[in-house]
């Protein structure tokens, strides 16, 4: 299964480029606004939209992070390029440079210290467990 934080990446891509002309600033744009009790409404951007869906599936991808065996390590390393790949294009391409994508990036390299992090408590639990 291909790493879960490939596809706001993917979305990300995909509206600022198709919907919103290359400019990272549409990000900020509301998306919805929804009155609150207070009777200030609150408003919710495009962007807002983008990152709560991200942390979702960073939930799921850290849990799948917990298995270990030869799929996870191919995980792994599908999860180490896709942070390159968010790196070198935050670091390169005009339209990544907002914040909404420098977040998708934090998550990512969440994703890969946190996969592998969990991975060698696993494997050094195993270990001591199967030397007893």
């Amino acid at each position: 299964m291909p790493p879960l934080l490939i596809v706001p990446f993917l979305v990300y891509n995909l509206v600022v480029f198709i919907f919103l002309g290359g400019n990272p600033a549409g990000w900020g744009n509301t998306a919805l606004s929804i009155p609150m009790v207070s009777g200030v409404p609150w408003a919710v951007s495009i962007g807002d939209l983008l990152v709560v869906g991200s942390l979702i599936l960073l939930f799921f991808e850290l849990l799948k992070s917990t298995r270990i065996g030869t799929v996870s390590i191919l995980e792994h390393m599908l999860s180490m390029i896709v942070f390159v790949v968010i790196l070198v294009e935050f670091l390169l391409i005009g339209a990544a440079s907002s914040s909404v994508f420098f977040i998708l990036l934090v998550m990512s390299l969440i994703d890969v210290v946190a996969g592998f992090t969990m991975s060698i408590t696993s494997a050094t639990r195993d270990m001591s467990m199967g030397g007893h």
